[in-house]
């Protein structure tokens, strides 16, 4: 009975941490950096998020390719971008209900590029801030975020 218990526990425990959210969301699609990072950014505008600011990390990393030598791009990225960007309604939400949560504030999404592939990966507020009194606001915010990044990856 103590075996069968034990595999019912174990088998439970399997089951929620498989149904548990990644921390991070990811899209990939056959496309080059350029073009993902552009229709993202058109995408964000049109779910009504301000794009403030991009960076283009793999080319500043680049700078560092000799003095970093062989640990430089490990992973053979052939790209990496970040995209920082903001909607000021759920930015007064949030810290209306938790003003720690403004730590999320402005959001970035990253870009990375590999073998004709562009993946965009967003850290989801949602899991920050379980249990957070902003959570419900965060879940909004991250639904419409992946919107966006779900029609911009088209």
């Amino acid at each position: 009975m103590a075996k069968v218990l034990a595999f019912m526990l174990g088998c439970l425990l399997a089951v929620s941490a498989y149904a548990t959210p990644s921390a991070v969301y990811e899209k990939s699609a056959k496309m080059p950096l350029s073009t993902a990072v552009s229709k993202l950014e058109h995408s964000l505008k049109k779910h009504k998020f301000k794009v403030v600011f991009q960076i283009p990390i793999s080319k500043k990393l680049a700078k560092h390719a000799k003095k970093w030598g062989e640990n430089y791009n490990r992973n053979k990225l052939e790209g990496i971008h970040s995209v920082v960007f903001c909607n000021g309604w759920f930015a007064n939400e949030v810290s209306n209900k938790d003003p720690q949560m403004l730590a999320v504030c402005p959001m970035h999404l990253t870009v990375i590029e590999k073998g004709g592939m562009a993946t965009a990966l967003f850290v989801r507020p949602s899991v920050i801030g379980e249990g957070s009194a902003a959570e419900s606001v965060l879940k909004k915010l991250e639904h419409k975020v992946v919107a966006a990044i779900d029609a911009g990856m088209r």
